[in-house]
This record gives structure tokens, C-alpha cells and sequence, in this order.
């Protein structure tokens, strides 16, 4: 079944049924969906749609390609009308409580008899058995339970978040990473199967140098602040008007005593190695800072990039939007909103030179496309109208 409007031909064909509500679960969905998928939004009738929520940038950035149906799946009616668009489906992406989806009937034994070929994604905050199997977990939840803001922050702040929704993005990524594996594996079986993630699995899985380095070292990583945990200089320093980030592999040690004017610094037992850098990390601070606040954050760009050492500027999100590199990759879309309006949104964050994504439908309204999608499943319209009449839909 295709989509009537994909955003792009590389996922076109692809049917997936999107269940998911929260965060994790729609960006997964919308990997999908910049990619062609025809992405079928399945809401619930009679949650009261949120209008001004709706019409945020956060809501309309998460479901922009999408269209939206509302089934009522607490209904055999509704279930059973499911169930019709399941045979025709290639995926369903839930992110409910993993008891949930057997009360409803979208558990995976359920919706493999129905179709063999559906691949199942569900992500749960702890996972699908287990002790926690049933606690409700969010993203800053998981950050703390990931040890993720035990190495964030400055020591001797207590605990920091991250200031997005890291364990959301990174698990939804991953779960859309997930399902196109499962694609190409079906490929070769020509059998679809159940892909879990959890909120924790991704995010503890993504710490990936401090998880290495306690599973692999058993090191305990702490909080560096802006210093990296390993390298060493790699710190935000002041300058005479701001800041700057110098972030040096070991390998360029060499070359960031040339630029700081310390060449006696780089055959010295005291700093010559890694080893021994890691140890003297506050004195070599206090080096590099003592250059630095001397001069220009624009000057220490033109110092460092000539060195050849890897710098950059400290921004806040609209000096990183107006950056000249920023506006040559052009990193926003545009689509025709709800209201008539240009809205733009962040574009997909990789390219593909033959099959591009687009923004090409804005975030649908509330259940605007029940009928539409519902007759290209093969529904009549008297059955529609039965299925409104029985409340199974809206």
C-alpha cells in the first residue's frame, strides 16, 4: 500500500501502524516516516485533543509526515478493525506498558498469526520482563538510574540532567535502528518478529566510554564538568570576552604547546605522555587557561585552527541556527501548517543522494484521516459508519 504523499522514495511501501504516545516512541516513528513510510498516527477516541499543544513546534516536529485515525482498541469492534489494518501493515510501534498490549490485543503472538510478515516494536521504559517490568520510567528517571547524571555536571554539584530528552532521542533512534534491521533480515526469512528496546537498555548503552570503561576496567566514572574523562586538554576555557572549547586528541599534544607558545612542554617527563597528563589535569588547565584569558575568543579560533588543534565557539541554539556552517547545510525544512502558515522544523540529520527526505505533510489534526485511511484498507463506507456508531472510532 502506498503512501499517497511519502515524503521519500526510500522507504515507500512501507505500512506502519504508529501506537506510540510520549517521546521515545514518535521519534522512532518519525525516522520512519522522513523516510516515505506511510505512517498511519493510530490515536485514542476520547482523549480531548490538546489544540495549543498541538500547534507547539515540540508536538508538530515529532508527528510531521504522519496521518491520524483514532480507534477505540477497547472495543472488539475497534480491535477487530485493527486487526483488518495489521494484514496490510509492515510494522506497529508501541510504547505502552508491556502488559498493556496483550489487554488490547497487540501483542506480537496475536498480531503474527494475523500477518507473519509484521514486525513488532515495542519500547518500555525497563523492559518487557523483569522486576521493573512495570514501573513507569521517563526519560530524567532513566538518566538517573543510568548513572548518566552521575558523570554529568560539575564535581561537587550533586547530579545534573542533560538539557534535552537524551534517553528518549537515543532510544527512539535505536529502536528505528532496530526495525530496519529487521527489515533486511526479512528480506532473507520472509518472516517478520518482535524488535524490544527499553529506555535503560539504550541509555545505558549509550553512555558507551564510561560503560566501557567500568564493564571492560571496572572504572567508575565521575563528573569532569566540560573536561573529557580521559583526555587531557580537552576543557571549556575562559578567554577576554567568553569562552572556548579546545578539545585535543592526545596525539596533538605537541601542537597545542606550539600554539599556547610552550614548546618546552612537550618533551617534558612531566607532561610528555598521556599517562603522566592525565595526572597533572589541573596544572595543564591552568596552563592552557592562562593563555587563553589573554586574548579573543575570535583570536584563539584563528590560533587554534591554524595549529590544526580542534576548537570551537560555545553557543546558545540560535548562534548555532546562524552559524555559517549551520545555514549552508541547512539544517531546517519547511511545511504549510494547520493554519496556513509556514512552519519550520528540523531536517533529517543524514542525507541520501538519490532518494531525499522532505517535509511534505504537516503534524495531522486529531483522527483526520479515519476515513480516508480506513477505505484504502478496504473498508466500505457502511462499515465506517457501523464502527462510528459502536464508538470504535472517530
Amino acid at each position: 500500500m502506498l503512501n499517497p504523499q511519502p515524503a521519500s522514495e526510500a522507504l515507500a511501501g512501507l505500512v506502519v501502524l504508529d501506537l506510540t504516545h510520549m517521546r521515545a516512541g514518535p521519534v522512532c516513528v518519525r525516522q520512519l516516516a522522513d523516510w516515505g513510510a506511510n505512517v498511519i498516527k493510530v490515536d485514542r477516541p476520547g482523549d480531548p485533543p490538546d489544540f495549543a499543544g498541538r500547534q507547539e513546534g515540540d508536538f508538530q516536529n515529532k508527528h510531521r509526515n504522519k496521518r491520524s485515525i483514532a480507534i477505540n482498541m477497547k472495543t472488539q469492534e475497534g480491535r477487530a478493525a485493527f486487526h483488518r489494518l495489521v494484514k496490510k501493515a509492515d510494522i506497529v510501534v508501541e510504547n505502552f506498558r508491556p502488559d498493556i498490549k496483550h489487554r488490547l490485543g497487540f501483542d506480537y503472538e496475536t498480531l503474527q498469526k494475523i500477518n507473519p510478515r509484521i514486525i513488532l516494536s515495542s519500547i518500555s521504559a525497563f523492559g518487557q520482563d523483569g522486576p521493573y517490568k512495570d514501573r513507569v520510567g521517563v526519560d530524567q528517571i532513566i538518566q538517573g538510574m543510568s548513572g548518566l547524571m552521575s558523570v554529568n555536571g560539575v564535581p561537587g554539584d550533586g547530579p545534573l540532567r542533560v538539557g534535552i530528552p537524551i534517553v528518549d532521542i537515543c532510544t527512539g533512534v535505536y529502536a528505528a535502528l532496530g526495525i530496519m534491521t529487521a527489515l533486511y533480515e526479512r528480506e532473507k526469512s520472509g518472516q517478520g518478529q518482535w524488535m524490544q528496546t527499553s529506555l535503560i537498555e539504550s541509555m545505558m548503552f549509550f553512555l558507551d566510554i564510561q560503560a566501557a570503561r567500568y564493564v571492560a576496567d571496572g572504572i567508575v566514572g565521575k563528573q569532569v564538568g566540560n573536561e573529557h574523562p580521559t583526555g587531557v586538554p580537552t576543557n571549556a576555557y575562559k578567554t577576554s570576552d567568553g569562552y572556548i572549547n579546545v578539545a585535543p586528541p592526545p596525539a596533538m599534544w605537541g601542537r597545542v604547546c606550539k600554539a599556547i607558545g610552550r614548546e618546552d612542554l612537550i618533551k617534558h617527563p612531566d607532561y610528555a605522555t598521556r599517562e603522566v597528563r592525565r595526572k597533572r589535569r589541573k596544572e595543564i588547565n591552568s596552563i592552557v587557561q592562562d593563555f587563553t584569558i589573554q586574548h579573543s575568543t575570535a583570536t584563539l579560533l584563528e590560533i587554534f585552527q591554524q595549529a590544526d588543534v580542534p576548537c570551537g565557539p560555545i553557543y546558545d541554539i540560535k548562534q548555532a541556527y546562524d552559524d555559517p556552517q549551520a545555514q549552508h547545510l541547512g539544517l531546517t525544512q519547511s511545511v504549510i501548517g494547520e493554519s496556513g502558515k509556514e512552519i519550520r522544523l528540523p531536517r533529517q540529520p543524514f542525507s541520501l543522494s538519490r532518494t531525499p527526505s522532505t517535509l511534505t505533510r504537516r503534524t495531522p489534526k486529531f483522527a483526520e484521516h479515519t476515513d480516508e485511511v480506513l477505505g484504502e484498507f478496504g473498508f466500505t463506507q457502511t462499515e465506517i459508519a457501523d464502527l462510528r456508531a459502536s464508538a470504535a472510532i472517530e
